[in-house]
């Protein structure tokens, strides 16, 4: 196995902070709503769909919460339509993020986005300023304690998958985006279901902070995460983990 990324850990702790603010329900509905009306409503037939429904499951949605958004998503139902924006910039330190989100209104969502990052040691970029610095990658995460780690080696790996990496109580499968699906469905065929599963962006080098600057992106972080608008946030930072212990008390 390779070195963990710290994508999975980074990845739990936001949604973990999302969940208290009350706010993944509303992120998770917009991303469901938009996969079906790009998509259709039929999650067999949808693949963004399936991805989605997996982070709901996973945060406990509702089902009539999630019926709700599809229909919303097909014209079934009245609803906002959300315009899908990724914007680039910089953290403090140098580091490089990307930022996506769901808006009904960009010209708000620009001047939000821009707000946030001026107020925290960063700054806009202009398109292809730092997408250049991320691959686009499937994840599949598993807890080590459920499953065994053989095993979801030999069968990942045997499904088309690049790489599994671990670190603490998370395992995580990496495969290219076009394998994605084949690789998922080769894991669950063997019993293997992941806790949770999308395509995302990986840093090819990361940036590392240190107790000035970490601390400072972190308090970027969730300022973003609290913005109704921003759905993801990748950046290629590198925060120790006394820093990240330090700040949250």
């Amino acid at each position: 196995m390779s070195g963990h990324s710290k994508w999975a850990t980074t990845k739990h702790k936001k949604a973990a902070n999302d969940s208290k603010r009350g706010k993944i329900f509303t992120k998770i509905i917009r991303e469901i709503s938009v996969a079906a009306r790009m998509g259709g409503g039929d999650p067999t037939s949808n693949p963004r769909l399936r991805t989605v429904l997996v982070k709901a499951r996973g945060a406990n949605m509702p089902a009539d919460n999630i019926t709700r958004a599809i229909k919303k998503g097909t014209g079934e139902l009245a609803g906002v339509c959300y315009e899908e924006v990724t914007y680039e910039g910089f953290g403090p330190g140098g580091v490089a993020l990307l930022i996506d989100v769901l808006t009904d209104n960009r010209n708000r969502t620009v001047a939000e986005v821009r707000h946030i990052l001026g107020k925290h040691h960063g700054n806009l970029g202009e398109s292809g300023s730092v997408s250049y610095l991320f691959d686009r990658r499937g994840i599949l995460t598993f807890n080590r304690t459920e499953v065994d780690e053989d095993a979801l080696i030999e069968a990942a790996l045997e499904a088309g998958a690049e790489d599994v990496a671990g670190e603490g109580d998370t395992l995580e499968v990496l495969t290219s985006p076009q394998e994605f699906e084949a690789v998922k469905g080769g894991l669950e065929a063997a019993g293997l279901v992941p806790t949770t599963a999308e395509i995302t962006f990986v840093p090819q080098t990361r940036v590392l902070l240190d107790d000035k600057t970490g601390p400072q992106m972190l308090k970027l972080l969730d300022a973003l995460d609290d913005n109704d608008d921003v759905t993801e946030v990748y950046s290629n930072d590198d925060i120790p983990d006394a820093v990240i212990e330090q700040y949250q008390g």
